[in-house]
């Protein structure tokens, strides 16, 4: 053998040797390079789910509090826009360069076929460990997630700032071409959103009656801005009132035999109502009289009416009863006739149901028959019902009680034995005295 030949095969051995150790290393850190970027797109994808979840209250909550990472947080929220921008920029960027370095190693190892190769593997180790994991964690740690990676995210909303402020604003032009202007679109009631989160309030199976009454509470707490005064009014039907022209000896037995310490007092006709008598104002002057003093007429014991206009909210009458420190009005309509009292009491218990004392008579108006439905007197509002069962009957403003929701639905006073359904519900006259319906029997869907 010729020695130049000896002295290159010599020579080669150490360079291919060297070559694969070269190859070798360099695949390493193309897989270490591979797995950094897979564990940047994990933390891209869960920070979006987390910045997005966390909950808007608990967070201003914690801030309220002193947590300054959750106020940070709060703030970044503020731009929502540039904040999934970033994130969504991060982490296409760092899934695009895992893939094409994965597809350039293993096409190096397996030729074309490393193409089929890498699309595989990177597909499934991006969806598992760089979207579905990461996501899922963030689901369920969103809040303390977010005030956790709060100071990494506002740096790389602060360096993709310029980059994302690009993309979003071709985002909106190329929306606008199609008719679609973000600037238009309306932000999202928050009243709309709490209601919904009230309606998701739920409990296990030993207190859903107990989340049935925080959810009536709730609700009617969100409702007396919208709730007028003549939905929860005592109507004058059912107004103990007190005849200033009676002898004295007469009204003080009205009053002993009245449940009511508040009666409004009327002259000549109940439309001219002319004060409200306090029982204990009446006692003081039965005891002046007693001593032996100038007697009191009614006139003089009742007190100046407070009269209210029977389109005041709900939570106006509240507030006006807590500037002026009363407890009792009198409605009247837009032409002045006495429509009915309301009291603090009816609000309150708008909100936290029925209070009935030692004097209230309980009368619901309600009762439930062995077939599953219920007798339902023609006076009970729509949204007692609506508290109690939770059926879902409309609210309108032309009508308060069952049978108002009859004759608005009917467009006629119905007759004794007809039946309607509306809304699901079965409604069969059961009793009608003149043109007022007394009785109803009302079946609902789940009966």
């Amino acid at each position: 053998m010729d020695t130049n030949t000896t002295i290159d095969i010599a020579t080669s051995i150490p360079l291919e040797v060297a070559a694969e150790t070269t190859s070798a290393v360099s695949l390493y850190i193309s897989a270490a390079i591979v797995f950094v970027l897979l564990l940047l797109s994990g933390f891209f994808s869960g920070s979006e789910t987390a910045m997005t979840a966390a909950s808007r209250a608990r967070l201003h909550g914690w801030e309220k509090e002193g947590n300054k990472r959750a106020g940070l947080v709060n703030r970044i929220r503020e731009k929502k826009e540039r904040l999934i921008g970033a994130l969504l920029l991060g982490n296409n960027l760092v899934n695009i360069c895992a893939s094409a370095l994965a597809t350039s190693v293993l096409i190096g190892i397996f030729g074309e076929a490393g193409v089929v190769y890498a699309t595989l593997a990177m597909t499934l180790l991006v969806l598992i460990f760089s979207e579905v994991l990461p996501k899922t964690y963030a689901l369920h740690n969103a809040d303390k997630m977010a005030v956790a990676i709060a100071p990494l995210i506002n740096v790389v909303v602060i360096v993709f700032a310029p980059v994302a402020g690009a993309v979003n604003w071709i985002v909106r032009m190329t929306l606008k071409l199609f008719g679609t202007d973000l600037s238009l679109v309306s932000k999202s009631n928050h009243m709309e959103v709490l209601r919904g989160v009230i309606e998701l309030h739920g409990g296990d199976d030993n207190d859903a009656s107990e989340a049935q009454e925080q959810r009536a509470m709730l609700r009617s707490i969100l409702d007396l801005q919208d709730v007028d005064v003549e939905e929860v009014m005592t109507h004058r039907k059912y107004v103990a009132m007190i005849d200033a022209n009676d002898p004295i000896e007469k009204i003080i037995d009205d009053v002993l035999n009245s449940p009511y310490t508040r009666l409004p007092v009327f002259k000549d006709d109940t439309d001219n109502i002319i004060g409200v008598l306090h029982a204990k104002a009446l006692l003081r002057d039965m005891r002046i009289e007693a001593d032996g003093h100038t007697k009191l007429t009614i006139d003089e014991l009742a007190a100046t009416p407070w009269f209210v206009p029977e389109s005041t909210t709900l939570v106006d009458q509240l507030q006006e009863f807590r500037n002026r420190r009363e407890h009792f009005a009198v409605v009247v309509d837009e032409y002045g006739s006495f429509m009915g009292i309301i009291t603090l009491e009816d609000i309150l218990e708008e909100i936290v149901g029925e209070i009935d004392d030692e004097h209230d008579e309980t009368v619901t108006g309600v009762k439930k028959l062995k077939s599953g439905a219920y007798m339902i007197d023609g006076d009970v509002t729509i949204r007692d019902l609506k508290r109690e069962f939770e059926w879902n009957l409309p609210d309108d403003e032309d009508y308060s009680t069952l049978a108002g929701l009859i004759i608005h639905e009917a467009q006629t006073i119905p007759d004794k034995g007809q039946s309607f359904i509306f809304y699901d519900f079965q409604f069969d006259i059961a009793k009608r005295h003149r043109n007022q319906l007394l009785k109803i029997k009302v079946k609902p869907p789940q009966a």
